[in-house]
């Protein structure tokens, strides 16, 4: 009896043993073909982030919403590679420039981390006479701020957007759809807070009043879903962070006119007033 009860035991061990290796070999193998199957996502969004920094430039139409209110569009020229830069319109009373022009709509420009707003000439002050009004960057985002939008970074760019997705912890195919009569895969990408450390150092420094926290709202993760078309470039991309949604729709790359600032003497600078306003709310 007790060679009997050895034998069963070695039986039931060995059963045992086969069990935990079948199921071992069971999670590795679906390990490996998840670590497989996201490695073959982060190539097609790999693809789609050099495709997109290496054309510089793209016709784009840009919808923020905030905090569930109406979404505020921008639409025209993006480009990139020498700083980010962009020539755009937008809704006049969306940009709060009602007091300062009467037509509906604004031609806003960022160029060399400035902005340009084609206002009406006003009858006194910095703009009294001028046709544009100017804002440094940095009277908005901090001086380390405004120096991340006009470096090579390009920081708030489509290419240094689709550059974040690298920084991607979870990563899902979302399968085939249809986006503005294209044909795309839909991908979506998680960075959570241990894992935007990098994603932060494109947009400046993580301290508050910088352009990262402007942009993200101080959010722990940013959801971005990219849908992939044609010749591995991006047809939409959208950044939920917060209670902030942002979607870009891409309708051309390349072959854009540059973006240039305007003519000095059309020009007058009110970046001192809106810093002074600033330490005074402060």
């Amino acid at each position: 009896m007790k060679h009997i009860r050895i034998a069963v035991w070695a039986g039931v061990a060995a059963a045992a043993l086969a069990a935990t290796t079948a199921c071992s070999a069971e999670t590795t193998k679906k390990t490996a073909e998840a670590v497989s199957h996201a490695d073959t996502i982060m190539a097609a969004l790999t693809r789609a982030t050099d495709r997109t920094e290496q054309l510089g430039s793209a016709e784009v139409k840009m919808t923020t919403e905030l905090n569930g209110g109406a979404p505020i569009a921008m639409e025209g020229t993006y480009s990139w590679g020498d700083g980010f830069a962009y020539d755009v319109e937008m809704d006049t009373k969306a940009a709060k420039m009602e007091t300062l022009t009467t037509d509906p709509s604004i031609r806003m420009l960022l160029v060399d981390g400035a902005y340009y707003y084609d206002t009406d000439p006003q009858p006194s002050g910095p703009l009294k006479g001028k046709e544009w009004m100017k804002v440094d960057a940095s009277a908005m985002f901090g001086e380390k701020g405004a120096q991340a939008l006009s470096g090579n970074s390009g920081a708030g760019s489509p290419a240094a957007t689709m550059k974040g997705l690298k920084y991607a912890n979870d990563v899902e195919d979302l399968g085939k759809e249809t986006v503005d009569g294209k044909s795309t895969t839909h991908y979506r990408a998680v960075i959570d807070k241990d894992h935007m450390g990098k994603f932060k150092d494109a947009y400046g420094s993580g301290n508050q009043g910088t352009l990262f926290n402007s942009v993200t709202g101080g959010s722990e993760s940013i959801t971005m879903d990219v849908w992939v078309g044609a010749k591995d470039l991006p047809v939409r991309l959208k950044e939920v962070f917060g209670t902030v949604t942002v979607t870009m729709d891409f309708k051309k790359f390349g072959a854009t006119a540059d973006v240039k600032a305007p003519p000095a003497a059309q020009t007058g600078d009110v970046t001192e007033l809106m810093k002074k306003a600033a330490e005074q709310q402060g």
